[in-house]
Order: structure tokens, then C-alpha cells, then sequence
């Protein structure tokens, strides 16, 4: 209240001594409630230097927790003396316990999921079960808004108990920018603030997985299936680095023979990218060449990350060679001539075609 400061969430924060609890995007002092007190902890603010030039950023705010106060449920945080309970805004403390064995082995972050509308539900629904393929068991998405079409094809996701959808709307409270540029989109904050999105999926999933990718929902990291043999190469508490391939997605151009495209079916009836008629990629660029890239991390290794890597880590990220696995992107700018076959989709085609065509079908997305 009466600030310029917009809270996110909170979490307790296992891996520093002594314990502390922290937060995304915060002031000075924290109110911690236990029992029937308040108790005050002074608060370090640490605002993370990534933010794309935009004048607000994202920041963490630490504070260590009280002797008589070391299990808080609940956190608020002032920059004024409060005297009434009723005064304070509190935030749920996640992550009250430091777990071993976790519910999930892989999970996917999309941050942002912005203007989904009915001319994309072909490629989520494909991103999703290729996902799936590739051994992700939870995708957690932040949502700013999206199609009906979109929203049932997120429901029934949900209701398998695969996808998590976060509710997104600091559109509400800051002018968001569309773009990753104050020159492309003026706003306050960076790209619907994707920043503070990732944070939060990367402490959300903190002692629920094993791995997270902090990815676009139109990226895929191919394959993810060897990732125990990265760990055994470069150690557990790492993260990964992925290179960026751009697929250009305004022309089909057809596999060299023996390959042959799959046949689209009723696929030719429901709005979307098709991922597997898009199989030529931009060339490589020679290194070093900031190429987008996305990782794959323990999220126990990671503090702070941020669109492309990570700002604080236990230990360095590393690269992973690109003929082992990198990401596959639809996107559009490039002429034909320009680009490189990689067929490497094509050998999922007859299980992803199965899977697609049974969740349209069950979303009722499938023409009669």
C-alpha cells in the first residue's frame, strides 16, 4: 500500500543460513505473523539487473527469519510502521518444506501465454503432447488471456492434472509492454513481465521436480531424454544451455525424398502452425553469437534467472553441444533458399499425430 511496489509471491528459502524468506518484487520491512504477534524482520532488497531497459524491474527482497518466528505461513511487507493487522496485505509463504523425492520429474515453463487466440490452438495442443513425448509430465502456464477455443483446450489439460495455469494480470496494475523492447513497445515493465514469471515458476517448482525448462510456449528443446547423461557429464547441480534454431513458418517446404510430410487429415480444418510441415531451419551461426537461447536447470542450483540463462547460480550453466539437443522454433523471417533441412521432428510424427488427434477430438475441436 502506498507504494510503487507490486507483490508477486512468497517463498521460504531452504538453501541460504540463516533461513531466510523471499520474494518477488518488494520494500523494507517484512511482517511476520506466528501465533497471535507480528513480528518485524528488516528486509535487503535485491533488484535484479536484467530488465531489458524498461523503467521497473524485478527484485527480491530477503529477510532472515525471527527466533520466535521460523515456520511463518504468511508475509506481508511495509515501508511504514503499521499498527493494525487488518492494515497488511499478506501473501501465502510457499515452499515450507525442503523435500527429496519429488511429485514431478520434468515440468515446462511457459512464460508469458499472451494473445492465445483460435489462430494457434493446432500448435499448443502439438507443443503440449510433444512435450509429453519428450518426457515433461507438468507445464505450468501463465496466462494473460487467451480464445475460448484456448481455454478449452487449457481446461482439459488441467483437468488431467498436466498443465497449471497461473492467472496473469499485472496488465491490471503496470502498462505492460507486448515486446522485449521499450523501442519496439513502451511500457513500464518488459514483455507482460515474463521476468518475474519465470522467477516464479522456477520457485514454484523449487521441491516439486527434478528439472524445469524456462521456455516459450512455440520453443521445444529436442531431445530432453538425456538429460541424465548431462548430469553424469557436468554434474547434478547445473543448469543447461540450449542454442535457438528459427523455423520459419510462412512457407512449407517439402523434406528431401525418402522423407514425406504427414498427411494433415482434418488438421487442414483447425486453426494453428502445423510443427511437422516446418522442418528447414536458419543455418548456424558461427560462435559467439547470442542466439535466444533457453535452458534446462535443477531449480535447486538457481536463484535468479532471466529470459535468456541465468543471473545467480550455485555453479556456471553449461552448453550443450548442438548435434546432442538444442530448441526448435517456429518462427518467420527467412527466404527458402536460405535454409537447413533437420528432419528430427518428423521421427515423432505417427505418435504425435495419435495424440493430437485424439485431445481435438476431445475438445470437440475436430470438424464433424
Amino acid at each position: 500500500k502506498g507504494s510503487k511496489t507490486l507483490l508477486v509471491s512468497a517463498f521460504l528459502e531452504h538453501r541460504t543460513k540463516p533461513r531466510k524468506v523471499r520474494k518477488k518484487k518488494s520494500l523494507e520491512s517484512m511482517i511476520l505473523p506466528c501465533g497471535e504477534q507480528l513480528h518485524v524482520s528488516r528486509a535487503s532488497v535485491d533488484i535484479h539487473w536484467d530488465h531489458f531497459g524498461f523503467p521497473y524491474g524485478t527484485a527480491d527482497v530477503s529477510c532472515p527469519l525471527p527466533p520466535a518466528c521460523r515456520a511463518p505461513t504468511h508475509v506481508a511487507v511495509t515501508s511504514a510502521a503499521i499498527r493494525n493487522q487488518a492494515d497488511l496485505e499478506f501473501l501465502e509463504v510457499q515452499n515450507q518444506k525442503a523435500l527429496k523425492v519429488f511429485p514431478y520429474n520434468f515440468t515446462s515453463c511457459f512464460s508469458t501465454m499472451v494473445t492465445f487466440t483460435v489462430q494457434t490452438v493446432l500448435q499448443l495442443v502439438q507443443t503440449v503432447e510433444m512435450l509429453q513425448l519428450l518426457g515433461v509430465n507438468r507445464i505450468v502456464i501463465y496466462k494473460t488471456n487467451c480464445s475460448n477455443e484456448t481455454q478449452r483446450v487449457l481446461d482439459y489439460y488441467t483437468d488431467k492434472g498436466l498443465v497449471e495455469v497461473i492467472p496473469w494480470s499485472l496488465s491490471k496494475y503496470l502498462n505492460v509492454s507486448r515486446r522485449a523492447r521499450p523501442s519496439q513497445s513502451p511500457g513500464d515493465l518488459h514483455y507482460f513481465g515474463q521476468i518475474p514469471a519465470l522467477n516464479d515458476c522456477l520457485y514454484r517448482s523449487m521441491y516439486r521436480s527434478r528439472y524445469v525448462a524456462l521456455h516459450d510456449p512455440d520453443e521445444l528443446i529436442l531431445p530432453q531424454t538425456l538429460l541424465p547423461l548431462l548430469e553424469k557429464r557436468h554434474g547434478v547441480d547445473r543448469c543447461f544451455i540450449f542454442e535457438n534454431n528459427w523455423f520459419p513458418t510462412e512457407f512449407t517446404v517439402r523434406p528431401p525424398p525418402p522423407n514425406v510430410l504427414p498427411a494433415l487429415g482434418r488438421w487442414r480444418d483447425v486453426f494453428g502452425v502445423n510443427i511437422l510441415t516446418h522442418l528447414y531451419s536458419e543455418p548456424v551461426q558461427p560462435k559467439p553469437v547470442f542466439n535466444n537461447y533457453k535452458i534446462i536447470t535443477n531449480p535447486r542450483s538457481v536463484f535468479v534467472v532471466t529470459v535468456h540463462g541465468v543471473l545467480r547460480s550455485q555453479k556456471n550453466c553449461a552448453w550443450v553441444d548442438r548435434k546432442t539437443a538444442r530448441i526448435a522454433r517456429g518462427q518467420s523471417g527467412l527466404k527458402a533458399q536460405q535454409l537447413v533441412y533437420d528432419g528430427r521432428l518428423l521421427s515423432y510424427s505417427g505418435r504425435l499425430t495419435s495424440a493430437v488427434d485424439a485431445v481435438l477430438n476431445e475438445t470437440r475441436l475436430l470438424p464433424e
